[in-house]
């Protein structure tokens, strides 16, 4: 998927967004942040889009976040303002292939429903890897193909028109766990039917 394929998209998907695929990922979206805020500390949300997980986080959380798509960020922006979401440090403008941050820099990095969206998820796992403290940890919620079933069928066929839905239907979690310096620390199938799946992975500490 080449990047203004994404920026087409999801100016197409911004106005709609909350109300349709965002409702169908609020389970996995509330795990994410219930893990993060049993933490506390510095967050990077990847992906942040129209915001919809701002609202939940704890105020002992600062979160920054990040998305390429304008459209997506200006709705973020507004619900910060309108809830006055002050743990909120920043919303930017940002290529996750290209994170504009310093090494080892938050203690959580989330990534929910958005890896198989972004071109070239390999590089932009190894950019959170980066960005992520030593000891500290990456949340992600994904899809990932089925290897098996009539869904994982479904799957397959629907892969050649990434580009239109925006979404990797078989995407292979083989491609979040790829990175050397994480680890996987929890991996947990989501409602419903397990189609999403929960994952912690660990940064390894610094020697």
């Amino acid at each position: 998927m080449d990047i203004e394929a994404v920026k087409t998209s999801y100016a197409r998907w911004a106005p709609v967004y909350d109300r349709t695929f965002g409702a169908v990922t609020n389970v996995g979206r509330k795990r994410a942040v219930d893990y993060i805020n049993a933490r506390s500390g510095s967050v990077l949300e990847v992906g942040v889009g129209t915001g919809l997980s701002l609202e939940h986080y704890g105020p002992e959380t600062q979160i920054s976040g990040i998305d390429f798509s304008e459209d997506m960020l200006a709705k973020a922006r507004d619900k910060v303002e309108r809830l006055n979401l002050e743990h909120v440090r920043e919303l930017r403008q940002m290529d996750a292939r290209d994170l504009d941050f310093p090494d080892n820099h938050f203690d959580t990095v989330a990534a929910m429903h958005v890896l198989s969206v972004v071109p070239e998820p390999e590089r932009v796992m190894r950019e959170i890897g980066r960005v992520c403290k030593p000891g500290g940890k990456v949340v992600i919620t994904n899809h990932f193909v089925r290897k098996t079933g009539a869904l994982s069928v479904l799957e397959r066929v629907l892969a050649p028109v990434a580009n239109v839905i925006g979404w990797h239907s078989d995407f292979e979690i083989e491609t979040v766990l790829g990175s050397e310096c994480l680890r996987l620390d929890e991996q947990r199938p989501l409602p419903p039917l397990g189609m999403m799946t929960f994952l912690v992975l660990e940064k390894a500490p610094a020697h």
